[in-house]
């Protein structure tokens, strides 16, 4: 394939010395699914992601404002223009505006950590083309050349590794408006002007600079992976690249691979599972739930409640799944304040409940659909039982579990033992549980730890 031969030339100035006595994986999605998933993105279960860029500058209605306006030549965003900008307005007139005067990266950092996210996903580049870092292949359109003038991928990836917080960068393959993209487009993606001069260059150049732990793909829905040649990608990052060893990636790496090929499932957005996969995979969501990029319309009643978030993040964790949060911050580089809010109160859950969702497990059982609704997780020799609405009697009932002679009943954040008995093998475990203060009953979900149990 020409495609092969022009990625290999590219890549070759990049090549490490291989070690011959190692596998390497070969450009195609036999051998690169086969490759085993490091262990760090399983174990890390919570992550925070963040839309950002030259669409927060407009901020409103969508992210997807260039596509809806020139795209799609929505009615309603078409008369949004008017009603606010002179006739011959562009959308690149926009990129001087996202100054991101008050973007403080520590300050990210230290909230993410405080959500208890062990892994952030930034947007290096959407669908708008626009990049967060000085890519070379993006003239003038990016975060060095016009706007903040600064590195904003870069020095976030600095604050994060400081906490020890893994770093991964989403990358849009497709750009809406790039006029190679839409002549390679227009000869039914037969010519790869756009993937030989811009998007191999761009990954290359993400991973070789930033080293970050994933790659978070998408815009791949128009073209199949020859087109944008993700296995020759792939094969190259998985053997030679300086992140060989620790980097994951998703499945969106061409329009028919999203739920059958790559690193792990994402599947569509707000992905979840009715019942346990086979492959490893990740919910990506957002908190405003009509929006990933910040918006000025946006209402209080469009962004998750904490205990929503926190019941779906044990849900998907039952099932085996990552839970992706998202959050879009405004062109000036601040969280929204109810973001904040938000995270900072998932992180307070995790403090107290966290040894029943990092490095967890699905277990036998993976809910009880009772009320209340019960969900498992489990790990080493415990598991956990998480559940949603207090008993007003103070007793729980658990279906699933068969205790032992020494089993051990206890509530995460209380240090007691739990009385609980078991009539006979036909009945539920009867657990009585402790009395709350008032600020630990407000916590929305509770976790009973059980340890030697069947």
């Amino acid at each position: 394939m020409e495609g092969t031969v022009q990625l290999v030339q590219l890549l070759l100035p990049l090549v490490l010395p291989a070690t011959s006595a190692l596998a390497r994986y070969t450009p195609d999605w036999e051998s690169l699914d086969a490759r085993p998933l490091p262990s760090w993105f399983d174990d890390a279960k919570f992550g925070v992601f963040v839309h950002w860029g030259a669409c927060s500058v407009p901020a409103w209605t969508s992210e997807w404002f260039w596509y809806f306006w020139k795209g799609e030549k929505d009615p309603a965003f078409e008369a949004f223009m008017r009603q606010n900008y002179p006739p011959d307005f562009s959308y690149p007139e926009w990129g001087p505006q996202f100054e991101a005067k008050f973007y403080n990266p520590e300050e990210w950092a230290d909230l993410f950590e405080a959500s208890g996210a062990r892994y952030v996903v930034l947007t290096s580049k959407h669908h708008e083309g626009y990049t967060l870092w000085p890519s070379p292949t993006s003239w003038n359109w990016n975060s060095m050349d016009i706007g903040p003038h600064r590195d904003l991928v870069g020095e976030l990836g600095l604050f994060l590794r400081e906490k020890n917080i893994r770093y991964g960068l989403y990358h849009s393959l497709l750009e809406w408006f790039h006029p190679f993209y839409l002549l390679d487009k227009k000869n039914n993606f037969t010519t790869q002007n756009f993937v030989k001069t811009k998007v191999l260059p761009e990954m290359v150049d993400l991973v070789n600079r930033y080293k970050p732990d994933l790659i978070w793909s998408d815009g791949e829905w128009e073209a199949p992976d020859t087109y944008w040649n993700s296995t020759e990608f792939l094969a190259w990052l998985y053997n030679d690249s300086p992140v060989k060893d620790q980097i994951v990636v998703n499945d969106r790496w061409g329009k028919d691979n999203p739920c059958k090929h790559g690193g792990y499932l994402t599947c569509y957005d707000k992905y979840k599972p009715k019942s346990l996969p086979k492959h490893k995979w990740e919910m990506c969501t957002t908190l405003d739930k009509k929006s990933w990029g910040y918006r000025r319309d946006m209402q209080i009643t469009d962004v998750m409640s904490y205990a929503e978030i926190i019941e779906e993040l044990i849900e998907v964790v039952s099932f085996g799944g990552n839970y992706l949060l998202n959050i879009g911050p405004t062109k000036d580089g601040i969280i929204p304040p109810i973001f904040q809010e938000r995270l900072r109160s998932v992180g307070s859950w995790l403090r107290i409940n966290g040894e029943g969702i990092y490095a967890s497990k699905p277990w036998r059982v993976q809910m009880e659909n009772t009320t209340p609704t019960i969900r498992y997780t489990a790990k080493d020799s415990a598991v956990y039982a998480f559940f949603n609405s207090w008993p007003q009697d103070g007793v729980l009932e658990l279906l699933s579990p068969v205790p032992r002679e020494n089993t051990k009943v206890t509530m995460l954040g209380f240090p007691e033992l739990l009385n609980c008995q078991q009539i006979s093998t036909n009945q539920p475990l009867i657990i009585t549980l402790p009395q709350l203060s008032t600020d630990f009953s407000e916590n929305k979900v509770w976790t009973i730890k059980l340890e030697d149990v069947e």
